[in-house]
């Protein structure tokens, strides 16, 4: 049996932890530089008038009128109460997928002996207990029903209390009924219209197809979900994830920009960032992408935009020499002239550490790999760049993202505890 354990409006659920006056009322996150809502809980989403990814400065008035809190995104927060739950999972399974931020995959086949609708209600108390987070637990012989289960328990929160297991063939068909083709894990929107346009309507219809169509205009990857939702379980838990084969980041301007030196510090600071990512799973970078843009929706801008791939001499993990190849990049790339609103970078052509080969025409900078561990203990133990390169800057608060609305950093800050007066 396998277990879908999955956070409830994750994001909103967070920001109501530690504020006991919201709960029960609407709550929504807003995206990276507050310009849109991308999380709301089950009391901000039954108010019709408010929809999922709509600008804010459109449905600013009916915010206010249904009286909706709103909170700029706050990722460090969110990533460690995240960690938080999935420690806890840890304790009822030895093996565990983290799927995502929020949900996580439990191989629970080895629990003899207990009823799982008891143990799916144990879960779901003790991460509500330990952490203030509501979440919605499946329970199924396969990945796929376990989402379908997930699904119908948090459909279904008054009857099932969140939890439901598919554990009979009865369960099983009313479930693949009940299920559209479209809400489907792994069945996507092109693969759904060409299913329902032969009458294939809900996940029942599906699995009464022959795997010879499936595997025909599906392929494998589409026969695999034939196979789960019939219960033949082809997708198994994935413990240790894959080392990462591109890390980048991108985000946009606080305001926008024309100040070089301001977007230097802003990619610096990306880079520091993703070589940080690339350290942790032990792996190296042949190649170093920089881009930048400007407002494509502005009206009034002249329009720019530009990357660049840095080849580098030797595979590196060192911050300082990504970030030498991100402003040689970015100088080769940048124009005068144009208001900036982005600025982006990539690292690929990813291998481990071991296999990096040396370059006979390439002579060795410093190393700096001991200073660099010291970054990376410091800045797990006390928080996100606590240290950094001095090219960085400290100038963040000038091309950063909006927050105004962020919540404190309750668990990541020492300066953002929460104060009881």
């Amino acid at each position: 049996m396998i277990a879908l354990v999955d956070c409830n409006s994750f994001y909103a659920s967070c920001e109501q932890i530690f504020r006991p006056d919201l709960w029960g009322k609407p709550v929504v996150v807003l995206s990276n530089n507050d310009g849109c809502i991308i999380a709301a809980n089950k009391e901000a989403k039954v108010l019709t008038n408010i929809k999922m990814f709509e600008p804010v400065f459109k449905i600013k008035d009916e915010l206010a009128a249904n009286n909706v809190h709103m909170f700029s995104s706050n990722y460090a927060f969110y990533g460690e109460m995240s960690q938080r739950v999935m420690n806890i999972l840890h304790n009822f399974s030895p093996l565990v997928e983290i799927y995502s931020i929020d949900e996580s995959f439990l191989d629970v086949s080895g629990i003899i002996g207990i009823d799982m609708n008891a143990y799916g209600m144990k879960i779901k108390e003790t991460v509500f207990r330990y952490t203030g987070l509501p979440v919605g637990v499946g329970i199924a012989h396969t990945k796929v029903l376990a989402k379908v289960a997930n699904k119908i328990a948090k459909k279904f929160p008054k009857q099932l209390h969140h939890v439901y297991v598919i554990d009979t063939e009865e369960k099983r068909v009313k479930a693949l009924k009940w299920t559209k083709i479209k809400d489907v894990w792994g069945i996507g929107r092109q693969h759904a219209k060409r299913l329902e346009s032969i009458q294939v309507y809900n996940a029942y219809d599906f699995s009464k197809l022959s795997p010879a169509w499936v595997l025909k205009h599906m392929t494998v990857v589409g026969l695999r979900i034939w196979h789960e939702l019939n219960g033949k379980s082809c997708l198994n838990i994935v413990e240790m994830p894959k080392p990462k084969k591109g890390i980048g980041t991108a985000k946009s301007f606080g305001k926008k920009l024309e100040d070089l030196s301001l977007i230097e510090e802003a990619c610096a600071y990306y880079i520091s960032e993703v070589a940080e990512v690339l350290r942790a799973q032990q792996s190296c970078a042949n190649y170093v992408q920089v881009f930048i843009h400007t407002n494509s929706f502005s009206t009034i801008d002249k329009q720019y935009s530009k990357s660049i791939t840095m080849t580098l001499p030797v595979a590196t993990n060192d911050t300082f020499q990504l970030i030498a190849a991100a402003k040689e990049g970015l100088y080769n790339i940048y124009k005068p002239g144009f208001r900036y609103k982005k600025v982006g970078v990539c690292l690929s052509g990813i291998l481990p550490e071991r296999y990096v080969q040396g370059n006979l025409f390439h002579t060795p900078k410093k190393n700096t790999n001991e200073l660099l561990k010291v970054f990376d203990k410091l800045n797990h133990k006390y928080g996100k760049a606590t240290v950094y390169s001095a090219q960085c800057g400290s100038r963040k608060k000038e091309w950063q993202l909006i927050q105004e609305e962020r919540s404190p950093r309750y668990t990541t800050s020492w300066k953002e505890l929460l104060k009881i007066t």
